[in-house]
């Protein structure tokens, strides 16, 4: 299980921009990332953490999942076949 979490941002009454979270619970399987992938993510300044395989249709667009209280940053996604699609993802430092 995932939080997938969306960010909307609206102004405050001073009229600055704030954001809101959306957090949703979604079923993922979580993988860890190939020897490829982790090599080729640190050559372009990615530090790759791991995947999450998850029903397709389930995912929208989010950029933030948290996982075991931990928070990640999609970096990038790879549709599969039969409605499934790869989350890869990595660790911030401080907030994401």
């Amino acid at each position: 299980m995932i939080y997938l979490i969306s960010e909307e941002f609206a102004p405050n009454s001073m009229g600055v921009l704030e954001p809101t979270e959306t957090r949703r619970k979604v079923y993922a399987q979580h993988q860890s990332v190939t020897a490829d992938e982790w090599f080729d993510g640190g050559r372009n300044g990615l530090n790759p953490d791991m995947r999450f395989l998850m029903f397709r249709p389930e995912y929208r667009g989010e950029q933030i999942i948290e996982f075991r209280g931990q928070r990640y940053a999609v970096y990038r996604t790879y549709e599969t076949r039969n409605d499934i699609i790869e989350l890869y993802v990595e660790r911030k430092q401080g907030d994401v």
